[in-house]
């Protein structure tokens, strides 16, 4: 009997967790992952803070909260077995007021719904004693919470990948899924092509245009918004010992400006989040016009455009002003200078949408015959990454 061939569209840490899932599987499928970019984890896998994210914020009960606390267990023993840097530094989630310290206390009972280990609340003399320049009126410290290398942790899921039989093709962007009775014809923008029993579209900032491909609907559509990073220098970053977060505003869509310490020592300030007007927008002069046309042309995304007018502001503010990026972070580590802040890459957070305008919330998934498409993965989806890959394999009903 021949092995069913599965393609897997997209080589982030997604898309080679999935690889590598098939590829270790019995009975084992014949496995290729095709990738556009000349090399795997180009973008969002290479372009985080590589921050391994405990399960703090997210739903009990949610994909999100089940599949991160998983995704945590196996990624920590995967680091260390294959001797990848993890690195459990903490985080501390400050409060600043009264405010902000009752949406902690909620915060903390989601954590402790999610089974996240080791949770401490303290007040401002206790954080001080866990990050000493911090300041803040209370705090919940996550003690697990993880740093690594997710561009490394994605290609040695492609090296085990590839050992275990598995081809990764370059240079493929695909333009095409053609269904053949009960195959799919995959095909690339230079005329190359593959067929295949299954496929995996596992395409980030791709996925709704890849989804479509497949015959699935428009929504939800990907909404790309760059985050923007400064990196403290060499003498400031003794400032940050691990993690230091806000206590998300719920009124907000996104987190906030954040101080991150990465398994290279460097501390990272940020991300913001501000529209981007390309897919790979990572500077403020990237423009695709077909992006621009289909954001004007999206109800949904004009009501969300009007529900956040106020925190749109505020994001573009800090992108065009150094000291207003900076003003954010000092709430929480006033010693920090604008002197001591340098210049960090961008990356751009492939943000599902809804007809409605709201943002998509959970990982969402959906199948179109024997097409599987990720329909949103972002944060912490590489956290989870080898948990996802399970339950994508599982769906793919290989037999």
């Amino acid at each position: 009997m021949n092995r069913p061939h599965v393609v897997v569209v997209g080589g982030g840490i997604v898309g080679s967790a999935v690889a590598r899932r098939l590829a270790l599987s019995e009975p084992r499928p014949e496995v290729t992952l095709v990738e556009k970019e000349p090399e795997p984890a180009r973008h969002q896998t290479s372009r985080n803070s590589g921050v391994v994210h405990a399960g703090i914020y997210y739903a009990p009960g949610s994909a999100k909260a089940t599949l991160s606390r998983e995704g945590v267990r196996r990624l920590k023993r995967y680091c260390t077995e294959r001797g990848l840097p993890y690195e459990e530094v903490g985080k501390l989630v400050i409060a600043l007021d009264e405010t902000e310290e009752m949406r902690l206390r909620d915060i903390e009972a989601r954590a402790r719904a999610n089974g996240v280990p080791g949770l401490r609340r303290l007040d401002a003399r206790g954080l001080r004693e866990i990050e000493t320049h911090a300041v803040g009126r209370a705090a919940l410290h996550s003690p697990t919470t993880a740093i690594t290398d997710f561009s490394l942790v994605a290609s040695a899921m492609l090296d085990d990948a590839k050992a275990a039989g598995a081809q990764v093709v370059t240079g493929f962007e695909v333009v095409g899924l053609e269904r053949r009775g009960e195959a799919v014809d995959v095909r690339a923008a230079d005329g190359r092509g593959l067929r295949a029993e299954r496929v995996v579209l596992a395409g980030g900032l791709y996925a709704d245009r890849l989804a479509m491909l497949a015959g699935d609907g428009p929504s939800p559509a990907i909404v790309p918004f760059r985050g923007e990073y400064h990196r403290l220098s060499p003498f400031a970053a003794q400032l940050v010992r691990g993690l230091v977060y806000p206590v998300p505003d719920p009124r907000h869509p996104f987190l906030g400006v954040h101080l991150t310490r990465r398994v290279d020592g460097t501390v990272l300030l940020g991300p913001n989040a501000v529209l981007a007007t390309a897919r790979e927008g990572y500077r403020k002069r990237d423009v695709d016009l077909e992006v621009l046309k289909e954001l004007a042309a999206s109800p949904g995304f004009r009501r969300l455009a009007r529900a956040n007018v106020r925190t749109g502001a505020t994001e573009v503010v800090g992108s065009l002003s150094r000291r207003a990026f900076v003003r954010r972070a000092r709430r929480y580590v006033p010693a920090i200078a604008e002197s001591d802040v340098l210049p960090a890459a961008s990356g751009v957070r492939a943000q599902a949408m809804d007809p409605d305008g709201s943002l998509v919330e959970d990982f969402r998934f959906s199948r179109v015959g024997p097409v599987l498409c990720v329909r949103n993965a972002p944060s912490p989806a590489a956290t989870a990454s080898l948990a996802i890959a399970d339950m994508v394999v599982a769906r793919l009903d290989l037999g």
